[in-house]
């Protein structure tokens, strides 16, 4: 009977085993391997997470029933105890290493984005994940919930994820989102998580734009109207600065209100951003 590859055979050919082994040689601690290995490691958890397992139980029972398939991915069946120690033991810089070479190749190829502009675009997001606090009661959330946080930056470029890290789930995003780094001229994309004003004015002083929804208890006072084409859901498009005591020390610059109506829900929203030139309907379109 003639062999056909898998789709997991086709995207591990993304992923040269011999840049893997030699990473995982690298980043070895402990005893040596005798016939299990780190590449059966991250197939079997790559398995595990596009099918949606959920416990190492679940991880081996399913590839216990593809047995007959992990030769031609070049893994063998892993143990529940040996998964538990590999994950448990092995140090996580092999797949930090990993996910740079693999960036890399990706930014050589990546296309565009698919605005007219030819600014560098990115979005800064965080997302909350939900842990059992008494399996993990080192991850405290609340009273009774465990959490952590994983904090992505996307590049519009290729849509490729070009930093990511896990925080304690009660990490603020603005606080993370801070200790990035973006090119002069690039545009930041973030919702209401990432208010600070003072990083909206450190950010405008290195020439970086933001695209952001305003709060609405954000006080303020407008310095000028401008023009707006009503049959683009443009409600408004101001220049303003902020009136508080404190926002206003902080963020002593002007910037740009644009009200925006959304059609198909009626809803209305306030964005801001630094960038003065742009359309206003580009600038509601990014968010």
């Amino acid at each position: 009977m003639s062999h056909h590859n898998t789709v997991i055979a086709q995207m591990l050919k993304l992923i040269p085993r011999h840049e893997f082994e030699s990473l995982a040689n690298q980043h070895h601690t402990g005893r040596s391997f005798r016939k299990d290995s780190r590449w059966s490691q991250f197939v079997t958890m790559m398995i595990a997470q596009l099918s949606g397992r959920n416990s190492l139980r679940d991880i081996v029972d399913n590839m216990t029933a593809q047995i007959h398939r992990l030769y031609h991915l070049g893994s063998t069946k892993l143990s529940r105890s040996t998964l538990f120690r590999i994950n448990e033991d092995k140090p996580y810089e092999l797949y930090e290493a990993l996910f740079g070479r693999l960036l890399s190749r990706c930014q050589g190829v990546a296309p565009g984005h698919n605005f007219r502009f030819k600014n560098p675009l990115y979005s800064l997001d965080a997302t909350t994940i939900d842990l059992c606090l008494s399996a993990f009661p080192w991850a405290e959330f609340r009273a009774a919930k465990g959490a952590i946080k994983l904090h992505v930056r996307l590049n519009h470029e290729g849509y490729l994820p070009e930093f990511a890290t896990i925080t304690d789930g009660k990490v603020h995003d603005v606080t993370v989102g801070k200790t990035l780094a973006f090119p002069s001229g690039s545009i930041v994309a973030v919702d209401k998580a990432y208010n600070d004003y003072a990083w909206y004015n450190q950010s405008t002083n290195k020439g970086i734009f933001f695209v952001t929804r305003l709060k609405s208890n954000a006080a303020c006072r407008v310095i000028e109207r401008q023009h707006v084409i009503k049959s683009k859901g443009i409600t408004s498009d101001q220049i303003i600065e902020f009136t508080g005591a404190v926002t206003a020390k902080k963020c002593p610059i002007q910037l740009r209100r644009i009200g925006y109506r959304d059609k198909s829900t009626g809803k209305q929203y306030f964005f801001l951003t630094n960038h003065m030139k742009m359309a206003a309907k580009t600038i509601a379109d990014l968010y």
